[in-house]
């Protein structure tokens, strides 16, 4: 094997510096060295919501306002760290409410009492909302930020075997608590002060919580031996930098409901080590107890409670502790202060029995809910799928402009409640919520829309059976060696699935999905007559030569003048038929005439004014008209039509290769889906079904 080809690995390990790295993120030193640490940096006795929040405040905000709400932007959940994978669309006002909660945690106003509920149907984001957050409490952890820390029993002589156990020289603190806790409650206050005392900021430390019974054990048996002399009972205290770890159960814990007859309630709080029992001499003693359930190794971090909602009552009780008072009940000993994110999510047939059970009223009362519902805003909805699909991700495939889209615009129809007034659809609701303007319809009347429509993207198809849809084309066209997939085949699809969904509870739901299907179809017609339109109307100069026709006419009307025929030189009347035929373009009605040429005339003095020149393409209702205008004038030469019955004459062929590299240049098309777009659209103009756009 020749050298080039060989991994040189110390280049590699030069790359970091994997030492200092190591060395930073396993800090250790004693009990007084720790004091002055947190002397320099008190906000490493931080708790767990407090550090919570400031994770995700260090990813950093963006504001913006949307139909007259500001909104705040977390960039956290659009996971940076993760390179976007586990991003979340859409939820920027649940995201918003979530962290109202946390911040008020944070600074003690009682929602640090709560259980965090997220709430909504399947297929939300619900769990990847809790994933981030357990990947940002873990990799905070190791910034410098985010340092915590916490501390072992040392008996390195082996001098108390009846304190420590036999052979054993470290005992870690089996609930990685905070150091502080080791001083009795009558020394804090001055604890407190001491560290307080000319601090900068808002931060004060306050020292809350007792140590958990092992270390409880130890700390009242050296306080026997030495006389209550605390500096030697803390000479016996190694403390240590903590780095948290879902994989390793340092921090943050994951609970799963699981069946009834294999789960109990020590899998939250732990369990008796039989094994240790003949070592202490008895099943009581905080020493031969496996402080290993979800609640104690989650101390200091998060837990997260899948589904929380179907775990049995037993397990219920033990979580009402938790959130309210921040203390289990192991098997056998007091209860335990833990100092933990409680975060759970249900989806809504469970979340309904909660609230018609009379016997949880006790959780519902400690329970703060945040509903996730689905992405309601088309392009965020396109976001969530150009993730997974997309052509740098396919390999020998291609997807054609607009296949995501049709998928989502479906998805997104769904989930949207029927309008109530009678001159709006669905569709037209989709538009505006994704900011398209609608004539007559203000942001008021948006914000209108939205609050008449409480339960609005609580419902609908999730993303993920438009995912399995999308991924069936793509296997599909693989298999077929067709190398492109189309709205089309996606379509066929998701209609073909619906007869087997089982989340579909009756058939007017399906009837119902179906008819939009239709109205989706119709809609992807429309865009690309439009784009094939465009194409063919593309001509600049074509279409500036029309322009100036138009306005030599449009003053010539407007000031009652005549206008030169550039042929014949002689004077004749503004040319009627022409104005109207490209105004009728846009719908401008003959009796609004008037008002829409004052308004073009109005324009192009304003501009004239300010010493600029007029440009068809700045006023975007005129740019249509003119476009569809070319389009009518010259589709006929073009002959679009022809390709219906292939017999096509080499000048033809010649245009329609124009307007075939115009698709592909200028609307993102490959040579096979510009093909399929073409063939589809000229079948369209063979039957005259050509709708004014």
């Amino acid at each position: 094997m020749s050298e080039k080809n060989n991994i040189n690995l110390e280049t590699i390990l030069q790359s970091v510096n994997t030492h200092e790295e190591y060395k930073n993120l396993n800090w250790t030193g004693s009990f007084q060295e720790y004091l002055d640490l947190v002397k320099q940096n008190p906000r490493v006795t931080r708790n767990a919501f407090q550090r919570l929040y400031d994770l995700v405040m260090k990813a950093g905000t963006e504001e913006y306002v949307d139909v007259k709400k500001n909104i705040i932007h977390y960039k956290f959940f659009d996971d940076p760290t993760g390179g976007g994978k586990d991003a979340v669309f859409g939820l920027d006002i649940p995201m918003m409410k979530l962290m109202n909660i946390i911040k008020a945690a944070a600074l003690g106003y009682g929602t640090e009492k709560r259980v965090i509920l997220l709430h909504g149907p399947v297929g939300s984001a619900k769990s990847t909302v809790c994933r981030l957050l357990k990947k940002g409490v873990e990799n905070y952890s190791k910034d410098p930020d985010g340092a915590l820390y916490t501390f072992d029993w040392v008996d390195p002589e082996k001098q108390f075997p009846e304190i420590f156990g036999e052979d054993v020289p470290v005992f870690p603190s089996p609930m990685h608590e905070e150091p502080l806790l080791l001083f009795p409650e009558n020394l804090r206050p001055e604890v407190e002060a001491q560290i307080n005392k000319g601090q900068d900021g808002n931060f004060r430390v306050k020292i809350k919580g007792e140590l958990c019974p092992p270390s409880r054990f130890i700390f009242s048996k050296l306080m026997e031996v030495y006389g209550g002399e605390l500096n030697k009972v803390f000479s016996h205290v190694k403390v240590r930098r903590l780095i948290l770890s879902e994989a390793d159960r340092i921090g943050i814990g994951t609970f799963q409901p699981k069946d009834e007859k294999n789960q109990d309630s020590t899998e939250l709080t732990g369990d008796i080590n039989y094994r240790k029992i003949a070592q202490y001499g008895s099943d009581s003693d905080p020493r031969a107890f496996n402080f290993d359930g979800e609640f104690n190794i989650a101390n200091r971090g998060l837990i997260e409670f899948v589904e929380v909602l179907k775990l049995d009552v037993a397990f219920l009780y033990d979580l009402l502790g938790a959130s309210q008072e921040h203390r289990v009940k192991p098997k056998k000993f007091a209860q335990t202060h833990i100092d933990e994110v409680i975060i759970g999510h249900t989806n809504e047939p469970e979340y309904r029995k909660l609230e018609d059970n009379e016997f949880m009223e006790a959780l519902r009362d400690r329970t703060v809910k945040v509903d996730i519902p689905y992405i309601t805003k088309l392009e965020q909805e396109v976001s969530v799928y150009k993730r997974d699909f997309n052509n740098k991700k396919l390999q020998g495939i291609s997807l054609a402009p607009h296949t995501i889209e049709v998928a989502a615009m479906w998805a997104i129809l769904s989930r949207l409640e029927k309008p109530k007034k009678a001159n709006l659809d669905r569709l037209q609701k989709m538009k505006l919520y994704n900011g398209k303007s609608l004539p007559n319809y203000t942001e008021d009347n948006i914000k209108e829309l939205r609050k008449e429509a409480h339960r609005e993207g609580m419902s609908g198809v999730s993303p993920r059976y438009i995912q399995d849809k999308i991924s069936n084309a793509i296997i599909l066209a693989q298999q077929s060696n067709s190398g492109s997939v189309n709205p089309f085949m996606v379509i066929n699809e998701l209609e073909s699935g619906l007869k087997a969904h089982s989340l579909i509870e009756s058939e007017e739901k399906r009837q119902d999905y179906r008819g939009l299907l239709g109205v989706v179809k119709q809609e992807y017609e429309e865009i690309i007559k439009a784009e094939v339109q465009r194409a063919i109307s593309a001509d600049e100069s074509a279409l500036s030569r029309l322009c100036s026709n138009y306005i030599d006419n449009l003053k010539a009307y407007t000031q009652k003048e005549k206008v030169k025929n550039t042929f014949t030189g002689q004077y004749e009347d503004p040319n009627e038929r022409l104005m109207r035929s490209i105004e009728e373009k846009i719908e401008i009605p003959d009796s609004r005439k008037e008002d829409f040429r004052r308004e073009i005339m109005n324009y192009i003095g304003a501009l004239s004014l300010d010493g600029k020149k007029f440009d068809y393409k700045t006023n975007q209702r005129l740019h249509k008209a003119l476009e569809l205008k070319l389009f009518e004038d010259q589709k006929d030469s073009i002959k679009l039509t022809s390709l219906v019955t292939s017999v096509t004459d080499k000048e033809t062929q010649e245009k329609i290769d124009i307007v075939k590299t115009r698709l592909i240049k200028d609307y993102g098309y490959d040579e096979v889906s510009a093909h399929d777009v073409l063939q589809y659209v000229a079948n369209i103009f063979a039957r005259g079904d050509v709708k004014k756009a």
